[in-house]
């Protein structure tokens, strides 16, 4: 069977990072397929042979081990030979494969719960990106006799793989750029929760000089969305902060390639804004982010080239790259997220941070953290200096894709009259702006911004908020998400 055949059957579709669906479908032999479908698509890009080494890890979600190991089994009947790299974050694994040039794959959910998975694909330098995906579902894929029972397990003892330390090379990558009394002065708490680098976090953090204090690790998966931010997880900074110990709360997604960080007052800061402080701080010359994230970047003026793209790290990469062909150079780029992308070098004080072009949580957090520490007034002072564009994100949950999608289509046939009847208008006014690159994100006279968009990895309706205050930008929100809920299921 082709790989799109795989798709259609376990319904284990591709999402916008990798192939993504609920455990009770990616059984065993799914997973061997998708990984053997892979191989496959690497061959004919020669990247890919008999004896070639390839990395992997795994989030720490209690299906992952299993999934983990029907991809070894996958690899080494592809007769390469599996490197497990263990529980640690993606940009860990990724920096390690792409320093090598070998293929690598992570197992992951990202931010969703746990009785869902997926499996993030990786070229040898590089994300698998969009062509890539649509190649390998051409492939044909057949299970290997005798290796899997009726319902799909995995019964065949196909070999042990050899565990490699990719831990120490990403903290040193962060200690030898920033160096070792970088973050000193600076006591930060650092939100555990179930996140797979929740402890290398805390050596990041002590290797750059700071006072990492562990909070709240739980020993069962916590689905911390670092865009849609939950409201116990505000909650729990709010608390913290009231303590006054701490100069900042960070924490990450579960994969640990999104970054969350809160300020001394315990305020969650948005990765958009994040891509924007790191983004300057690194003197970057191109910018690369989708487009739903904060146009405070526009409103900076000292950004020589801005790109917009569709949302997914693999639309980024693509623009990322394109900027680095022209030569417009430092060339990053970030999602509204907060995974922040290098697509070229950065030389700053002798020390050169190489390109590391795939989500990474750290390295905005460390760039946000380095310039509060030339403000008097901290993290939060440092958010002042910003244009005043303020960003918030929720979803509806259990809305299938192919039903937002059908009413999305709807919309379009009358957009201005479609947001009157929805009522968009009683909260920001009339339509002055329509843009479809990704979903449907529409901008009012009022210069609010109401942004629907189906997810891509999820049965989702994301709706992304962006306005001139914080307050107004709340109360969109709230009030869209009403509005929207009562027309979806109209």
């Amino acid at each position: 069977m082709k790989i799109s055949e795989w798709m259609v059957q376990s319904s284990v579709p591709f999402g916008t990072s990798g192939a993504r669906g609920l455990v009770s479908d990616m059984t065993d032999a799914v997973c061997f397929a998708y990984t053997v479908g892979y191989l496959k698509h690497l061959e004919t890009l020669g990247e890919f042979s008999p004896g070639t080494s390839v990395a992997i890890a795994g989030d720490l979600r209690p299906s992952t081990p299993r999934i983990l190991e029907a991809c070894s089994a996958a690899i080494l009947w592809m007769k390469g030979l599996p490197l497990t790299c263990g529980y640690v974050p993606t940009p860990a694994l990724s920096l390690y494969a792409f320093s090598r040039k070998i293929p690598s794959l992570m197992v992951t959910g990202s931010h969703i719960p746990d009785d869902r998975n997926g499996i993030k694909f990786n070229r040898a330098q590089g994300e698998f990106l969009k062509d890539d995906e649509t190649a390998m579902r051409e492939h044909h894929v057949s299970l290997p006799s005798g290796w899997f029972d009726g319902a799909g397990n995995l019964t065949h003892t196909a070999g042990q793989p050899m565990s490699v330390n990719v831990v120490d090379e990403y903290v040193n990558r962060y200690r030898d750029f920033f160096g070792t009394s970088s973050l000193s002065g600076l006591t930060l708490g650092v939100y555990q929760h179930s996140a797979v680098g929740r402890d290398i976090l805390v050596s990041i953090v002590e290797a750059l000089g700071g006072t990492a204090i562990p909070l709240e690790r739980s020993d069962k998966f916590v689905s911390v969305d670092t865009e849609a931010v939950r409201p116990e997880d505000v909650t729990l900074a709010q608390g913290w902060a009231k303590s006054g110990l701490y100069d900042a709360i960070l924490t990450t997604d579960g994969d640990s390639d999104r970054p969350l960080l809160a300020d001394q007052n315990g305020r969650w800061l948005r990765g958009d804004i994040l891509g924007i402080i790191a983004s300057k701080a690194l003197g970057a010359s191109a910018v690369t982010t989708p487009v739903s994230s904060n146009t405070a970047l526009e409103a900076l003026n000292s950004i020589h080239s801005i790109r917009r793209t569709k949302i997914g790290s693999p639309y980024v990469v693509v623009a990322m790259n394109e900027a680095v062909a022209e030569g417009c150079v430092p060339s990053v780029g970030y999602e509204a997220n907060g995974g922040f992308l290098l697509a070229s070098d950065i030389v700053r004080n002798g020390r050169t941070l190489t390109a590391l072009p795939t989500r990474d949580a750290v390295l905005p957090m460390l760039c946000a953290l380095d310039a509060s520490l030339k403000h008097k007034e901290g993290l939060s002072g440092l958010l002042t200096t910003l244009p005043a564009r303020f960003t918030v994100s929720d979803r509806l949950k259990d809305i299938p894709t192919a039903l937002s999608q059908k009413k999305l289509k709807e919309f379009r046939v009358d957009i201005i009259n479609s947001a009157e009847e929805i009522g968009f208008n009683t909260i920001s006014g009339s339509v002055k702006n329509i843009n479809e690159i990704d979903g449907l994100r529409l901008t009012f006279d009022s210069d609010d911004v109401i942004h629907l968009r189906p997810s891509g990895n999820a049965p989702e309706l994301r709706i992304y908020v962006e306005s001139h205050t914080q307050a107004q930008a709340d109360l969109v929100l709230s009030e869209s998400l009403k509005k929207v809920a009562h027309w979806i299921n109209q």
